[in-house]
């Protein structure tokens, strides 16, 4: 462990130095003629999969791909009913009007892009070639360009995409639809532009394997295609199936399963580990937990802690501050568990448990010729297994229970209500995926404060855009049904 922590520091400073050495706006006497002229390639990867370090000893991760604005976002969580809010309501009364994407951009889209340019370059790509072959670098950084895109359309809709990262401060908003267009096209160009090279370095999701990368494309491209079930059923029949074919593979195991390792070093810690440091702001929500104690699910010690007297008790979701200082003064409930808050717990971007629950629905579809039965329950193995709760005795009681075991009728009922179990606790993904499928049957809050009293279906605009990119936000904003507002559907969300 003491090998990784040194390398991620050792990363994180050359990250900085690198963005510093390429600044020469103050002449040349500020160059130093020992440092590098041109980004450290492979810094700029480990920290758009991880996130920039936290200068203080309760900072979290914020960005990256594990960081606490993707998967481990805690709003969305809200959103998913994983979790309730213990102290401050607001989020889970759906108070939010806005959210701000500039980290995204600013971060780890740019670090990506910057990884990008420089393969390209016929002046820098020599020199990055260091860091691993530029087909390589080119191949996992428009791979992971094309997951965080997703995530950012996924939430807000039409985007800045197409024109944005170019230096411009008036950039237009693209539809939803031309950007999954284009993501589908460069996922699979990514996937085919590895060689056999050098590896890249500073990859810490598949230490530079083309093999596995191209399975995480594959069933990005998957995980897309079934977004499109409502509104374009054609496209995402034809893109699940292409990618589900694909001689590469998808994840179809835990072996090759994404995950973000953190260490317990403080600045590369997991990041619930630093938002419940010295505090309790939220609790696992009685939604989640009835369900998994309706379905004597095992999954429930490895989500939720248990109280003094060993029992799991949810957090009531949606409460008011008057509640919720009644509640919490007179009952105790579970909070994440051990392993969840634990310092080096990984986070979880794509698994096999995600992956297997979409073959399953693939084949309920009649897309593909497996049996959807067979894939849903290996899916939840995949899932306990993942989580360490896997008994064979157990899994078979489980499985042919009534509560759990699919019909021909519920089929689809019961992968949603199984896939947002699976994806626990990747917030962002499970409310993504209960917009798409209306599943599971989650109740907004009799408390909300929004003006829909609904769940939100999207996240309003940055509160920046309508005086800083007026004319573009005007013009997004009026391709909306009801204009800027969290009630709006992004474009693949139909009813």
């Amino acid at each position: 462990m003491t090998n990784v922590k040194n390398k991620l520091l050792t990363l994180s400073l050359l990250t900085g130095l690198g963005f510093m050495a390429g600044c020469s706006d103050f002449g040349d006497q500020n160059i130093n003629p020992n440092a590098a002229v041109t980004p450290v390639t492979s810094a700029l990867l480990t920290e758009a999969i991880l996130g920039v370090p936290p200068t203080t000893a309760t900072g979290a991760l914020l960005e990256g791909i594990g960081g606490r604005l993707t998967v481990l976002a805690p709003e969305t969580r809200l959103f998913a009913q994983y979790w309730s809010e213990s102290q401050y309501p607001e989020n889970s009364l759906y108070a939010t009007t806005y959210a701000d994407w500039s980290r995204y951009y600013a971060v780890t889209l740019q670090d990506l892009q910057t990884i990008i340019d420089y393969n390209n370059d016929p002046a820098t790509k020599d020199y990055v070639a260091q860091f691993g072959s530029n087909n390589n670098q080119l191949a996992i950084a428009r791979i992971l360009k094309a997951y965080i895109y997703s995530v950012i359309t996924d939430q807000w809709g039409d985007v800045p995409y197409f024109n944005a990262l170019k230096k411009n401060t008036q950039v237009t908003y693209d539809p939803q639809q031309a950007i999954y267009a284009d993501l589908f096209k460069e996922l699979k160009e990514a996937s085919a532009q590895f060689d056999n090279g050098k590896v890249f370095d500073g990859d810490i999701v598949y230490a530079g394997s083309a093999a596995k990368w191209k399975k995480f494309a594959n069933s990005l491209r998957m995980i897309l295609a079934l977004r499109l079930t409502k509104v374009d059923p054609t496209t995402a029949k034809n893109e699940f199936t292409a990618a589900y074919s694909d001689a590469a593979g998808y994840i179809a195991t835990n072996t090759d399963n994404a995950i973000i390792k953190f260490t317990d070093v403080n600045q590369f810690r997991n990041p619930d580990n630093a938002l419940f440091d010295g505090r309790s702001d939220y609790g696992v929500s009685d939604v989640l937990v009835n369900k998994l104690k309706a379905l004597s699910d095992p999954r429930l010690p490895a989500y939720a802690a248990p109280i003094e007297d060993g029992s799991y008790q949810g957090l009531p979701y949606g409460l008011t501050r008057d509640l919720l200082i009644q509640y919490t003064n007179d009952n105790d409930y579970s909070l994440p568990s051990a392993k969840v808050l634990s310092k080096t717990q990984p986070s979880y971007v794509i698994t096999a448990a995600q992956m297997l629950l979409a073959k399953s629905e693939a084949a309920a579809r009649t897309w593909i010729s497996a049996d959807a039965t067979t894939a849903y329950n290996d899916a939840i193995r995949a899932s306990w297994e993942q989580w360490g709760v896997y008994d064979a005795a157990k899994f078979t009681a489980y499985t042919t229970s009534a509560a759990v075991a699919p019909t021909a009728a519920n089929i689809l009922a019961r992968i949603g209500d199984q896939r947002w179990i699976a994806l626990y606790p990747n917030g962002t993904e499970a409310w993504i995926e209960w917009r798409r499928t209306g599943y599971p049957d989650l109740k907004p809050t009799a408390n909300a404060v929004n003006e829909s009293k609904q769940i939100p279906r999207r996240y309003g605009y940055p509160n920046t855009e309508p005086t800083l990119n007026t004319a573009a936000y005007q013009e997004a904003a009026g391709r909306l049904t009801n204009g800027d507002k969290t009630s709006s559907r992004v474009w693949w969300d139909k009813q």
